[in-house]
């Protein structure tokens, strides 16, 4: 039976980088898995996934996703990157392709924004999927890190603006709680 599984982590958890390696590794079985991107996430191109250590791969935006292969099951799995910014409906719609077509689909997402608040999407996934893993990395500290703080050019971080504001490792940095109440981004 397919699953709907969400793998969340903080800033710089390699999710990206594990949704690529995923796809990969279906292709080295001889499967074939669609990767997929909401539209907002233009960073890298339009139509690229691109990880911090790299790796990168052509991708369709979420809205393209050719449903009518999908449900043929011309796709073994579908993967989805920066699921946090999918719409409610949108998560729904994955739902349907697990639950009707029995077609896997792997989420990799934030958890939370700046703020500490869940996106749309993050928690709907939350809500809905049938597994959800962490994907973990580390704060400045070592502790885990399990929170976003948005940068504020001035050397500490801010908690006022809009949820979403693309960038990377020059806008967003994984705390751990502790130092994410602080706003303390380093020694």
């Amino acid at each position: 039976m397919a699953k709907l599984y969400f793998r969340y982590g903080a800033m710089s958890s390699s999710k990206t980088a594990q949704a690529i390696m995923v796809k990969y590794n279906y292709g080295e079985r001889g499967q074939k898995a669609l990767l997929v991107k909401p539209s907002i996430d233009t960073r890298d191109g339009e139509r690229i996934i691109k990880s911090r250590c790299g790796l990168k791969d052509d991708c369709v935006l979420f809205h393209e996703m050719p449903l009518n292969e999908i449900k043929k099951q011309v796709y073994d799995c579908v993967i989805v990157d920066e699921a946090q910014f999918l719409t409610k409906e949108e998560v729904f719609l994955l739902i349907e392709l697990v639950d009707k077509y029995n077609i896997p689909v792997i989420c990799y997402g934030l958890r939370t924004d700046f703020r500490g608040e869940f996106f749309e999407g993050s928690k709907w996934l939350m809500a809905m999927a049938d597994t959800i893993e962490e994907i973990k990395t580390i704060c400045w500290c070592g502790k885990k890190a399990i929170m976003n703080a948005r940068l504020d050019g001035k050397g500490g971080i801010t908690r006022v603006g809009e949820q979403v504001v693309l960038g990377a490792d020059d806008k967003y940095i994984g705390l751990c709680r502790k130092h994410w109440e602080e706003g303390k981004i380093h020694k």
